[in-house]
């Protein structure tokens, strides 16, 4: 008697092809990401933006989301002018009716991809020229400035922007999860093991308590328990599609289902954009040495009341502002009204959209007020430890952001290969008439 075929759950030669694809290019990544570009004194430029308090803050924001700007590397630049350019399309699709409907199109995409391409080359080569002239002006950082150094290094640097961009590319068709998002998690994630190392000298030194130290730990505990529960909540709007005679006596049964409305459906872009605004005119003031940004820059001191009632409030408008503009409720009612879908007590159509954009605008509320609190919390633990921290609320919300979709991934690619292999080795048994249509 033979036993019983049990399908396997192991890895399938196709996801062991996709991981091995993403880590040799997360490899890749990772050792560019280490050597330094040509005509360039590492050290001298590290120690000039720590000691400019103004330019550490751009500096460390730009790394903190995949950069190396304060090493210097040739992949530099990071993924940020992809991500840039992606975005310039992305809110141009929200207030542009041509480009809205190239988003719907199949050929649209396509052209809007090469043009986001086109774009990173730009954006690219504007802020490796911007660097390489900032880089000139230390006094010791470039040891023989010219026209050629210059031209070497903003080409090196352009040029590791784009290898990026096709790295990232390559993970998101060959491998496994978003290749960019990916590439600025791996990043964030390998500055945690130096900020263990330097938080345990500290204790050893006295500079920080155990105690101290432990509150730290539960915090940041309790910020990745939290953003994993944030980021999974959603609030459903049921939907009813009726039954439907198809046609040559086929029915299609009716079915209840349901339209998950993100509480944190911004992700990560409300406190990128805050971020950014609120570190201006601090970084104005170090370059122009106006005291008027110098003053503005001190009155938003991060983790005095100033900072974190303006963050917050820029968390919460951003946050309405970036959901409204990837989240269409017209589209999602006029698609519903044409399946036959309705929301129960609501009338198809307009009454649907602004039914949905009622609850949109509900939930979004409690989400910023999450991505501001995340976002100030290790900032505020940090200073009462006297450590800082590199565990922010944008890079836990990052990583594990950039987690959750890549096992999510990885687990319908095994769910899929399990049916695959369920309907080769199963085997299908009838009764009666029903064996001789088959």
């Amino acid at each position: 008697m033979t036993a019983p075929r049990v399908p396997t759950f192991a890895m399938d030669d196709e996801l062991k092809n996709k991981l091995l694809v993403t880590a040799l290019c997360v490899l890749v990544y990772r050792i560019g990401a280490h050597i330094a570009a040509p005509g360039v004194i590492v050290s001298a430029l590290a120690a000039y933006i720590q000691n400019n308090q103004a330019t550490a803050g751009f500096f460390n924001l730009y790394d903190a989301l995949g950069g190396g700007l304060q090493r210097a590397t040739v992949f530099a630049l990071g993924i940020m002018p992809y991500i840039s350019a992606s975005i310039v399309f992305q809110l141009a699709g929200g207030v542009i009716p041509a480009v809205s409907k190239m988003q719907k199109d199949e050929e649209g995409k396509k052209k809007l991809t090469q043009w986001t391409r086109y774009l990173t080359v730009f954006i690219s080569f504007s802020q490796a020229y911007t660097f390489t002239l900032f880089t000139e002006s230390i006094p010791g950082a470039v040891p023989f400035p010219g026209f050629w150094t210059r031209m070497i290094m903003v080409l090196t640097l352009t040029t590791g922007a784009i290898f990026v961009m096709w790295l990232g590319e390559q993970i998101t068709e060959r491998g496994i999860g978003n290749g960019m998002s990916l590439l600025i998690a791996v990043s964030i994630i390998e500055r945690f093991w130096p900020a263990f190392l330097q938080l345990g000298s500290f204790i050893r030194t006295g500079a920080v308590s155990p105690i101290g130290a432990l509150v730290l730990a539960v915090v940041i505990l309790g910020a990745v328990a939290a953003v994993v529960a944030m980021t999974i909540a959603a609030r459903r709007i049921p939907i009813q599609i009726p039954r439907k005679v198809m046609g040559r006596g086929r029915i299609r049964e009716g079915q209840k289902t349901f339209i998950p409305i993100r509480l944190i459906t911004a992700g990560v872009m409300p406190i990128i954009f805050a971020q950014t605004i609120i570190i201006v005119p601090g970084t104005l003031a170090s370059f122009t040495k106006i005291d008027a940004f110098r003053s503005l820059a001190e009155f938003f001191t991060p983790g005095e009341l100033p900072y974190i009632i303006t963050f917050t409030g820029m968390v919460v408008l951003f946050s309405y502002f970036y959901t409204s503009i990837i989240f269409n409720s017209v589209d999602l009612a006029e698609n519903l009204k044409k399946q036959g879908g309705f929301v129960p007590g609501v009338k198809p159509g307009g009454s649907t959209a602004d039914y949905i954009d009622n609850v949109l605008a509900r939930v979004t509320l409690p989400g910023s007020l999450f991505l501001a609190a995340i976002a100030l919390l290790p900032i505020l633990v940090s200073k009462w430890v006297k450590f800082q921290s590199n565990f922010g609320g944008t890079s836990i919300l990052i990583v594990v952001g950039v987690l959750l979709d890549t096992i999510a991934q990885i687990d319908q690619h095994r769910q899929l290969r399990k049916y695959d292999s369920f309907m080769k080795s199963g085997r299908i048994k009838f009764r009666g008439r029903q064996q001789r249509y088959i």
